[in-house]
């Protein structure tokens, strides 16, 4: 197999593999090209790729001579059309979402995998990128707000009084949620925390958040771990429990969200100008609408002195670590798509196989972005 590492477009600064793991590719007999520069703002130089084995080449010639294309985000511009029916394209290009790009790659023939859509199992945790993702989203996000807050984090007793501690409110408790849990605990603030998922209460307490419960929630062991669509009547409910502890709090973080739709509104305007002036709210569900009415991806909005920082990828802001950390996910899911003597082998018999791919011989192969497809 010839495996094909592209640099990424726009302000993305992560590599899907740094040279630490392009090593362990070489040892499994696969060929690596890499394109020029692709790991430069993830402080890995085109000689370290070298040195382990890989072969730097121009843009052009990888997507002329690799088998299968590998990068982060979705397709640059322009790219869908260097791809060859013959190639396997892998990134993560929330097929949920952009069903216009799945429809893309059916039309070329081109066999596709998502690795956001990677099966939420035991076997699977090790290569699960949205978890490795929302840790790094997780604690950045307190270490931005501790930034942004005009005040300390911890309680301190001083000779001019005692500082209270930030009170801290975090919206969904998933791997992001809980990180921010901990991160925020860890900083000294105290900090309550909302789920529709009862399940999650024993995590949040066990990491020192308090868990806020509101009655009535629809759960589906069927969504994978994720958080579903609820009743009007839960959602009235939960709002008034969210703006009533969100009034007290010096800092919301919001990472609710559900694959495939638009993020749940859960801080409404009003919610918003009941806050303190100075408090901070972090959206991490940003690029999918945001919980908070007012956000803007990637943009810092000020309103009535509260400041709401839209971002949904923090894991650029960390290149190095996010990089290792993806790297070796793309590695643990790419040794099941690799037999004898590094050959390519698209085991569809394979669980985790089939639920990653998306296209594939003109056919969606994934059960959920088939069904979405259907609907559109």
């Amino acid at each position: 197999m010839i495996l094909g590492l592209l640099k990424e477009h726009g302000t993305e600064t992560r590599v899907a593999l740094l040279p630490e793991i392009v090593q362990t590719f070489t040892d499994l007999k696969v060929q690596v090209l890499v394109e020029q520069g692709a790991g430069e703002t993830a402080f890995a130089s085109d000689a370290d790729y070298e040195a382990v084995g890989a072969k730097v080449v121009s843009r052009a010639d990888l997507f002329a001579q690799a088998e299968v294309l590998l990068q982060i985000q979705p397709p640059a511009d322009g790219d869908t059309e260097k791809i060859k029916k013959t190639q396997v394209w892998i990134s993560a290009f929330n097929p949920l979402w952009d069903t216009e790009l799945v429809k893309t790659f059916l039309e070329k023939e081109v066999t596709s995998f998502s690795l956001d859509l990677i099966p939420r199992t035991s076997r699977a945790q090790a290569m699960d990128i949205l978890s490795s993702m929302a840790t790094v989203s997780g604690y950045m996000a307190v270490i931005e707000a501790a930034m942004k807050l005009p005040t300390f984090f911890p309680m301190f007793m001083t000779a001019a009084g005692t500082i209270r501690p930030a009170n801290v409110l975090i919206l969904g408790a998933g791997v992001a949620g809980l990180q921010a849990i901990a991160s925020s605990r860890k900083l000294g603030a105290q900090v309550q925390v909302f789920d529709v998922r009862s399940a999650v209460k024993e995590e949040v307490m066990s990491l020192g958040g308090k868990f806020v419960e509101v009655e009535g929630a629809t759960e589906d062991k069927a969504a994978g771990g994720y958080a579903v669509e609820q009743t009007e009547e839960f959602k009235k409910k939960q709002q008034q429990a969210i703006n009533d502890h969100a009034a007290k709090a010096n800092v919301v973080i919001c990472t609710a969200q559900i694959p495939g739709r638009k993020a749940p509104l859960l801080v409404p305007t009003e919610a918003v100008e009941a806050m303190k002036p100075g408090s901070v709210i972090i959206d991490l569900a940003a690029s999918s609408g945001g919980n908070c009415e007012l956000t803007k991806n990637d943009e810092t909005v000020v309103h009535k002195g509260v400041s709401i920082i839209g971002q949904s990828n923090y894991p650029a802001q960390m290149p190095i670590d996010a990089s290792r950390m993806f790297g070796k996910n793309v590695l643990n899911f790419m040794k099941l798509i690799i037999g004898e003597e590094g050959a390519l082998n698209l085991n569809f018999e394979d669980d985790i196989v089939k639920g990653t791919c998306i296209t594939h011989a003109k056919e969606i192969y994934n059960e959920r972005v088939k069904s979405v497809i259907e609907k559109v």
